[in-house]
């Protein structure tokens, strides 16, 4: 049986950090380019436009993540635990 909090709480960290690390490219000015060749790479033309790094957006979209993220770790783990009983 998994830890459902343990899962969920790692869950959380996995998106949110994910996420964390894309708000610091927006701070830094590297977005642009990293989304720029992710397009490129998928063979699609870039059309989007990183903005400006602004705090509160940045700290709303980690937290929402981590949230999503904590909640289907959760939703995860208990499928699994009444997958294996």
């Amino acid at each position: 049986m998994i830890n459902a909090t343990r899962f969920a709480f790692g869950f959380a960290l996995l998106l949110g950090g994910y996420h964390l690390l894309w708000v610091a490219l927006v701070a830094v000015g590297w977005a642009q380019p990293v989304i720029d060749f992710v397009f490129r790479l998928h063979f699609l033309e870039p059309v989007l436009v990183v903005t400006p790094f602004t705090l509160g957006p940045a700290a709303g979209l980690v937290v929402l993540t981590a949230a999503i993220g904590a909640a289907f770790g959760w939703l995860i783990a208990a499928i699994w635990n009444c997958a294996v009983r």
